[in-house]
């Protein structure tokens, strides 16, 4: 089966994953994933990909970054991947990729959708049992965007600067969305969306990409929008 081709639209996000090869071990020691987190800033700014949020989790990452042009995303990706595999071949005595096959990656609607995705991707150890509040994870951007924290790594998108007149009324107001569970719904299209490499989005939006692809007939069968 040919490989489906990745979309971008400038302007637009993509939340992409990225997984360990057979869902092994990415990260074993805090120097992992403080390398990792490095080289994603580096790779920002050598290929022009801003990252709103992200969190690395052991075996996979979660990143919602809006790429520049249509090579930033996988020029970044793979100088990261290939400069990190080094790293770990070198400390772990191992040989080969780290990482499994291409990364995934849906494009993101910034209205309703960027704010939802964003505590999706925060909210991953929680969902995963490894902490009961995304602040106590220190592999994430819910540090940076809900609390302050300096992060290098942290782009604000616009509709995250939207929540406030400045940066503690922004803060404030995004941990306020915290306080109830993403719905079913939403878990299931983030979900959906970014293992098809596809859109996340309502009906218009998702419609749209898809006639910018070309590609209507297999979005109807791999897909369906869903609303707030």
């Amino acid at each position: 089966m040919p490989r489906m081709p990745r979309i971008f639209v400038p302007g637009l996000p993509l939340h992409v994953i990225q997984r360990g090869n057979d869902r092994s071990a990415l990260f074993v020691d805090v120097e992992d994933f403080t390398r990792f987190r490095a080289l994603l800033v580096l790779a920002g700014a050598r290929y022009g990909v801003v990252v709103h949020a992200y969190v690395l989790m052991t075996n996979h990452v979660h990143l919602l970054a809006t790429p520049h042009g249509a090579s930033s995303m996988p020029s970044a990706m793979h100088w990261t991947g290939g400069v990190f595999a080094q790293y770990l071949n070198a400390k772990y005595a191992r040989t080969g990729s780290r990482f499994e096959g291409r990364y995934r990656a849906a494009v993101v609607h910034h209205d309703a959708y960027l704010l939802t995705c964003m505590r999706y991707i925060e909210l991953n150890p929680v969902r995963a049992g490894v902490v009961a509040d995304p602040a106590e994870y220190p592999w994430s951007s819910f540090r940076a965007n809900a609390c302050g924290e300096a992060d290098a790594l942290v782009a604000r998108h616009p509709n995250f600067l939207a929540l406030g007149r400045n940066a503690g009324e922004q803060r404030d107001a995004y941990r306020e969305l915290f306080r109830g569970a993403l719905p079913d719904n939403a878990l299931r299209a983030i979900r959906t969306a970014t293992r098809s490499g596809w859109a996340l989005g309502d009906a218009a939006f998702v419609r749209h990409i898809s006639a910018q692809c070309r590609r209507a007939a297999p979005l109807r069968a791999r897909t369906a929008p869903w609303a707030l």
